[in-house]
């Protein structure tokens, strides 16, 4: 039987996205920004550090993976939804739920940088830097966490728990 222990509490995620908020209105003022929220994990964090902008905001979503229905990445990335507009000459935030090996938006930002945005910068409620294996930069990090399985706010196992308002270890997965 799998077990949780909560990692983050709703409250801590909620003062952290208003900050990052804050600091992408700080960052970028002018607007509108492309908020691209990568599917499914994603859309929860999205929606909440959107409301926390000032900045003029366009939403659009992405679907890729490489994960399949395990805890671990399977190293092939696959795009699942592609955009619906063009974001040339947009500043652009990719909004990640959690960055764990890299290789997932490592693939994502090159393929992205090819459509010619004014900037292009990653947004993750989550970073596991320890278990990074491609090079990703961060432009703004909710939490930096230890190497545990996570799950709630939009992180899932096997498409449950993403309801839980907080993060939690999820531990003793039969």
């Amino acid at each position: 039987m799998s077990s949780l222990r909560m990692l983050l509490s709703a409250e801590q995620i909620h003062d952290r996205i208003c900050e990052l908020g804050a600091q992408i209105d700080r960052d970028l003022p002018e607007g509108p920004i492309y908020f691209i929220a990568i599917l499914k994990g994603a859309c929860i964090f999205l929606a909440d550090l959107v409301r926390a902008t000032k900045t003029p905001a366009r939403i659009e979503f992405i679907g890729i993976s490489s994960y399949g229905k395990g805890k671990t990445s399977s190293g092939e990335v696959k795009l699942t939804k592609d955009l619906d507009v063009s974001i040339e000459g947009y500043d652009v935030i990719v909004v990640e739920d959690i960055v764990d090996s890299g290789i997932t938006l490592s693939y994502l930002m090159q393929l992205l940088a090819q459509r010619r945005p004014k900037s292009l910068r990653i947004a993750s409620l989550l970073d596991k830097p320890e278990h990074r294996q491609r090079p990703v930069v961060v432009h703004y990090r909710g939490f930096e966490i230890p190497d545990e399985f996570v799950v709630g706010y939009g992180l899932d196992y096997a498409e449950d728990y993403r309801n839980l308002p907080d993060v939690c270890v999820l531990s003793d997965i039969s």
